[in-house]
């Protein structure tokens, strides 16, 4: 009787955790519509915050400061504490930071965006972590695959589906504190949802032991490697279609609003596709580096297309091929896996996000000195285009040069090496 009990108790304490990560889905939603939407509210901003367009990018790169330092913190509250109150908690602060940002002062903006940044945080890696703990390894990839593509889903929504509320009259303090309730809700249903666990254990260790898997990640090269290459990919996506995008594309293309909040929004709908597509053709062919190098390449191709030969093909299916190929900018994070060890896996997952961030939030500053801050009074808008694009086809092509370098991990190179 006994060991009937056992798998039917384990089988529903999974469907708990299953019934969570569908909650935690939404929080990733909510969190990537948080984190793209400002790019089609630049000019709103500006007023509400009485700053210039410098001011507003130095108000919203704030989001990445947080982000990348709470990042190492997720993963070890996770594993110390489980899901149930960090990831709860993390989407209770990212509510808390949509409220405040809602008040038109610059302190408030700041503060409130680094609070969105902190509680981003625990999205993916929360979901990650119920979904690891609600499936069996052979759908634990596929259930990843989706948890990516449903945040790039929300990474399009906050541009495509917000930017025509916003151009008709909506007021920020509406979407930010209707958002903020949003995301309070699912804090909610994300305690109530999460199955409790025993971490007894874990939380009977002292400081020394909690940051000793953080030694051992930080002590190999291709962590490093793996950060450099996933943040030098996202950073154009972040920085210039989830920022900059919609405003350059109506004052140096001379797009209208609709057409450059479609255009932009290409980008995360092309993750939609790409993320789970390359990450499966790398799984199919057994390696990891032939697909990432493959897609940096393609991506050089095609917003070298966008920049310089903007006649030769539409600006929409561009930036869609751009954000189909940037999908490349995931396959850093099963490399950073499988180069370290099994017992130290989710604090490599901190560790990417914290490098891949940091990266990030060095890059936006400077490229908003560099073209943001001229975007209004450039006389000559092509060259300043061109310029702009130019420096980010320079990040892209240092991201060519890293992935010659970082080590293959992929299961083909695995076994030829024991075949050898």
């Amino acid at each position: 009787m006994n060991n009937i009990a056992k798998p039917i108790s384990a089988k529903s304490v999974e469907k708990k955790f299953i019934i969570a990560w569908l909650f935690g889905l939404l929080f990733y939603f909510l969190e990537y519509v948080i984190r793209s939407s400002p790019a089609v509210m630049i000019a709103e901003l500006t007023r509400t915050f009485h700053v210039n367009q410098l001011g507003v990018s130095t108000i919203l790169g704030t989001y990445y400061y947080t982000y990348a330092a709470t990042s190492l913190i997720a993963g070890i509250a996770l594993d110390r504490y489980g899901a149930k109150w960090p990831v709860a908690i993390g989407t209770a602060i990212l509510a808390a930071g949509c409220i405040l940002f809602a008040i038109p002062m610059v302190i408030a903006g700041d503060i409130g965006r680094m609070m969105q940044g902190a509680g981003s945080a625990f999205a993916f890696t929360g979901c990650v972590y119920l979904a690891s703990h609600g499936f069996s390894a052979k759908y634990i990839a596929t259930a990843i695959g989706v948890t990516q593509c449903i945040g790039m889903l929300g990474g399009s929504a906050g541009q495509f589906v917000v930017g025509p509320f916003i151009h008709n009259g909506l007021g920020l303090d509406v979407f930010w504190i209707g958002i903020g309730i949003a995301c309070a809700v699912v804090a909610l249903m994300l305690y109530f949802t999460t199955p409790p666990e025993d971490k007894s254990k874990e939380q009977n260790t002292g400081i020394v032991n909690i940051i000793d898997p953080y030694k051992i990640v930080f002590r190999n090269l291709q962590t490093y490697l793996s950060g450099l290459l996933s943040g030098l990919l996202f950073a154009p996506t972040t920085i210039f279609a989830m920022t900059w995008g919609v405003a350059f594309f109506q004052h140096d293309r001379n797009y209208t609003y609709a057409d450059a909040v479609l255009t932009c929004s290409m980008v995360p709908l092309g993750w939609v596709i790409g993320c789970p597509l390359l990450g499966w053709l790398s799984d199919r062919i057994g390696r990891r580096k032939p697909v990432l190098t493959g897609g940096i390449v393609l991506m050089l191709l095609s917003f070298a297309q966008l920049v310089f030969a903007p006649a030769l093909l539409p600006s929409i299916f561009s930036m869609l091929v751009f954000g189909i190929a940037s999908g490349a900018a995931m396959i850093p994070y099963t490399i950073i896996k499988e180069a370290n060890p099994d017992e130290v896996k989710g604090s490599a997952t901190g560790a990417i996000n914290f490098l891949t961030f940091s990266i990030t939030a060095f890059l936006g500053p400077v490229f908003a000195s560099k073209y943001g801050k001229d975007l209004l009074t450039s006389a000559d808008q092509t060259a300043h285009f061109r310029n702009a694009g130019g420096f980010m086809l320079l990040v892209i092509a240092a991201a060519l040069l890293f992935s010659f370098v970082i080590r293959e991990t992929g299961s083909a190179a695995k076994g030829n090496k024991q075949a050898l």
